[in-house]
């Protein structure tokens, strides 16, 4: 019954922030340097864990294709496997995990603290929505950054497996871009693009909601943040595998 209730205030919160997101900006009234400092905010904490995640995995998978491919002489195609891979999944699932790691608990903390020190009540109390005010700037700036941490990590996972592939498997760099351009097309990019913004709305409802309701001083605070992320991580993974089954039901990998 209780995680009823929790599901059933997140949908509520969610369908405010995005009804929310439409009519203050549209109406001039969306708090735009609040929206600023906090996509700043955001993108400090994420940039750079982005690159150093992204790096890693498509050396990683560089490695394992490579070794693949050249037992059955098809070297060639180190760059489709690799390219697509990191297109397909690595970048929209490390933005995704990021976003639902560093930016959640930065979000779930900051309202956390807010809520413990009876700031949120004080807002209301003077006729401020909290969901206007402090929700809304939080989830458009993730969505502002979610473009910015997807192109980071396909550049550098790509970057990452392009020089494992090359420096270590002898594959010609002709051959590699020549496969990767064959196999990865325009459709993979905005379907990658549509799970990062996916993942943004989830990470900002439910860290926002999660940390509103905290109670019961620091621990409730941490509570909050540790419950935020784990659910964060849950739902990312199980909502990338049903836009995954969508795209390969709908646009099937196929030679350009």
């Amino acid at each position: 019954m209780r995680s009823a209730g929790t599901t059933g205030r997140c949908v509520i919160l969610g369908a405010k922030v995005i009804r929310y997101s439409v009519t203050d900006t549209l109406s001039l009234r969306l708090p735009f340097g609040e929206l600023i400092i906090q996509a700043w905010s955001l993108l400090k904490v994420t940039a750079l864990p982005a690159v150093l995640m992204a790096i890693p995995f498509g050396a990683m998978v560089a490695v394992q294709l490579s070794g693949l491919v050249n037992e059955v002489g098809a070297n060639s195609l180190v760059g489709s496997a690799t390219g697509v891979a990191v297109l397909r999944q690595g970048a929209p699932v490390t933005a995704g995990l990021l976003m639902g790691g560093a930016a959640a608990s930065a979000i779930a903390s900051d309202f956390g603290a807010r809520a413990i020190r009876e700031e949120l009540d004080a807002l209301r109390t003077l006729g401020i929505d909290p969901v206007r005010r402090l929700v809304v700037p939080r989830f458009l700036a993730l969505l502002l950054i979610t473009p910015i941490l997807v192109v980071i990590v396909i550049a550098m996972g790509v970057g990452a497996a392009f020089l494992i592939a090359t420096l270590v498997n002898d594959v010609t760099p002709g051959s590699f871009w020549l496969s990767f351009g064959s196999f990865a097309k325009m459709i993979d990019v905005w379907f990658t693009l549509g799970k990062g913004f996916a993942f943004a709305t989830i990470v900002a409802v439910i860290s926002s909601q999660r940390g509103m309701e905290a109670r019961g001083g620091p621990r409730g605070v941490a509570d909050a943040v540790n419950a935020s992320v784990v659910l964060n991580v849950l739902l990312i993974v199980v909502v990338n595998l049903a836009i995954t089954q969508i795209q390969t039901m709908f646009f099937p990998m196929a030679v350009a």
